[in-house]
């Protein structure tokens, strides 16, 4: 059945859960863990970060089938944005801003000149 998804999705979709254990990983301790000592945010980030890459790296391995290492760095930055808003505004509580429309308009950019004549 995975053989039936095509590579770019699969790629996209693993990148895409990766950010998630990766941005609760890097982020997430700020709110739950405040009071915390650093070496436990720390500690409890690496085991976090465990998954992200037990995502992340078969997804680089997929991808790299089918993309050049720029096109996938810059799937991954779009996927990390994509997924970095909504948990920083829903989940820690910060305010929306023009700023990542801007940030987002760049990365179309980025996107446009890694993957043009593809």
């Amino acid at each position: 059945m995975i053989n039936s998804i095509p590579l770019w999705m699969q790629t996209a979709g693993l990148l895409a859960l990766s950010n998630v254990f990766m941005t609760f990983a890097w982020y997430g301790h700020l709110k739950n863990l405040a009071s915390k000592p650093w070496w436990i945010a720390a500690l409890i980030s690496w085991g976090i970060a465990l998954f992200e890459y037990l995502l992340q790296v078969p997804a680089n391995r997929i991808g790299a089938e089918q993309f050049s290492l720029a096109q996938l760095k810059i799937m991954q930055e779009v996927i990390t944005l994509t997924v970095f808003v909504p948990f920083a505004v829903i989940y820690m509580n910060q305010p929306m801003k023009l700023d990542f429309l801007w940030a987002a308009l760049c990365l179309c950019g980025a996107v446009y000149f890694v993957f043009r004549g593809v």
